[in-house]
């Protein structure tokens, strides 16, 4: 139990005395009651809302309760003062062996402490990356993929049941366009002199195995015969090939999915049909005529009748259809019958999309609430594409992609850590550029290095105390550490409320902003000791003073690595 989760329950455990005192009624909601520091430190360590968020509904005045509240406080272990404040914010101020009891909290939760029950153990399903199957992923792709792991680690460690899913578009026009892309590399794979890749066609190298692997498969069999002999055998075998180059091309991140869920599987499967089904048996789908385009009016524009989903009745600013006029599926209309069967083993949904998508956010809402009745918890992140520099300048493209830098080709130059850190430095739906140099730069400037040098800082200063013979994991007198350095502990004790905020507003990008802040914590009071020698971590001839400031290095090198594992980076041990 961590220090904020320790005056959660004392505060409860005050409003229960004073509801059982009859002071207050008993049973108000105190869902919104909160503890956490102020926003000035001067005010204390700790400060409490809940005389705010209750007094109105317990019919008293805000500072009134607050009066009934701070004295009980007051009384706790480990409080030195709480004093209202304000219109009725109380502000608890903490002795300081309250810090030295969390340093020892720390260290005997390790990689648990931090981890929430607030997920109840709640299924989340993170939709992420559901890249088309035509080719490899780049930089667009890799930054969704990057927020939607590190999105289903922090919910994980927040007590929540996490599904990973990818939803394989093999349904499209651009999966036959992929199929006749195949079939040229594979005439190519034959000996037959191709030329330029057609306009409109895929034109990258990593077409070429597909194509020998064809050719070795059927010989000469297709190369002159019709293409619906062979388009949906190669279209089933390209497509195949390309989700082994994107799963291949994800492993190189460290990430993974549980379900690759097909839309042709969806299709087959008749779930479009039932979607409807249910949408009509609840009033939710009619027969009508699409709204007149706005502005000037298409010359072929007539009016058709179509299934129309009421999507207006949910927010959205118009009705939408489910089906074209010679009666195959709109993508939205197998996009609902798809969020619908994902709705089916999950409580909560959500989608990492590229921002290209925002103009269709309110419609698919709309047909999750309509499908669930309201029961699945549905959200969408909009994820901004990346643009890739070289020293300022647009960097060329890939060669083997055929029309953009590749992840693989990024990974392969700066390394997995590097590139899932930098893609957490900004949050999701901000521009963002990557420049090759500045991502591996050693400087302050440069999140990734910061974070990871105070890690490697860490290590450092305990290799030399054993190698001095310092044991740093002997008894260590907490009682030696001064006032900057129980600074630095009611920093790494903010970690736990970090992730519990990061998860319930889906933003993984909140923990790379607090180990930012976290190191540059650590590295200040590591850089006093420059200027005076006995504020070093390790002296020699003071081996209990040691203990105690290795004891605090390893619970911030603890707390960088829990850190550092939501967003599924290592921790180095040393800087090379």
């Amino acid at each position: 139990m961590t220090i904020y989760t320790q005056f959660a329950d004392h505060i409860g455990a005050i409003l229960d005395r004073l509801a059982e005192a009859g002071d207050i009624p008993a049973g108000l909601d105190r869902g919104n009651v909160a503890v956490e520091p102020p926003r000035d430190p001067a005010h204390g360590d700790l400060a409490t809302n809940a005389a705010m968020v209750l007094a109105k509904p317990a019919g008293r005045n805000p500072r009134e309760l607050a009066a009934l509240i701070a004295p009980k406080l007051a009384r706790l272990d480990g409080v030195s003062a709480a004093e209202i404040a304000g219109p009725g914010f109380i502000n608890i101020r903490l002795d300081d062996q309250a810090w030295r009891d969390e340093l020892q909290t720390i260290a005997a939760e390790g990689a648990d402490y931090g981890k929430s029950a607030m997920g109840a153990g709640r299924t989340v399903n993170v939709e992420y990356v559901s890249a088309n199957p035509t080719g490899p992923l780049h930089m667009g792709h890799c930054r969704g993929a990057v927020v939607g792991d590190a999105l289903a680690n922090l919910l994980e460690y927040a007590g929540y049941r996490v599904i990973r899913e990818y939803y394989v578009n093999d349904a499209g026009g651009q999966v036959d366009t992929l199929a006749r892309s195949a079939h040229i590399r594979y005439r190519e794979a034959l000996g037959e002199d191709v030329g330029d890749i057609p306009e409109g066609l895929y034109p990258g190298e990593y077409l070429k195995p597909v194509g020998k692997a064809l050719a070795d498969e059927f010989g000469d069999r297709h190369a002159r015969s019709d293409e619906a002999e062979w388009l949906q055998i190669f279209r089933e075998r390209a497509v195949a090939a390309m989700l082994d180059l994107i799963r291949a091309d994800l492993a190189l991140l460290g990430i993974r999915h549980d379900i690759f869920a097909s839309e042709a599987d969806v299709l087959a499967a008749g779930k479009p049909q039932a979607a409807e089904a249910e949408l009509r048996a609840r009033g939710l789908v009619y027969d009508g005529e699409l709204e007149k385009p706005k502005g000037k009016t298409p010359e072929d524009w007539e009016p058709v009748e179509l299934p129309l989903f009421k999507s207006t009745e949910f927010g959205d600013d118009q009705d939408r259809p489910i089906r074209k006029s010679d009666g195959s599926w709109t993508y939205f209309g197998t996009d609902l019958a798809y969020h619908f069967q994902k709705s089916q083993s999950a409580d909560i949904l959500i989608d990492i999309w590229g921002a290209d998508h925002a103009g269709t956010v309110k419609r698919i809402k709309a047909a999750v609430a309509a499908l669930t009745g309201g029961e699945t918890e549905f959200d969408v992140k909009l994820v901004q594409m990346v643009r890739l520099l070289r020293d300022g300048e647009p960097a060329k493209m890939s060669k083997r992609s055929g029309s953009f830098i590749t992840l693989a080709d990024v990974v392969d130059e700066v390394g997995k850590d590097v590139v899932r850190f930098t893609m957490l430095t900004r949050k999701a739906d901000a521009q963002m550029d990557f420049d090759f140099a500045r991502v591996v730069e050693a400087s302050k400037d440069n999140p990734v290095f910061y974070v990871q040098y105070a890690h490697a800082r860490i290590r450092s200063v305990h290799r030399k105390a054993e190698a001095e013979w310092i044991a740093p994991d002997g008894e260590a007198d907490l009682g030696l550490l001064d006032g900057e350095e129980l600074a630095l502990v009611k920093r790494a004790a903010q970690f736990p409320r970090i992730v519990e905020a990061a998860a319930g507003a889906y933003e993984p990008h909140r923990i790379a902003f607090y180990l930012f802040d976290l190191a540059a914590e650590f590295h200040a009071l590591w850089n006093r000791g420059n200027d005076h020698p006995e504020k070093r971590l390790l002296i020699v001839n003071d081996p209990e003073r040691t203990r105690a400031r290795l004891a605090l290095a390893a619970g911030i090198g603890q707390i960088i690595r829990n850190g550092l594992a939501i967003m599924g980076v290592e921790a180095v041990e040393e800087m090379e």
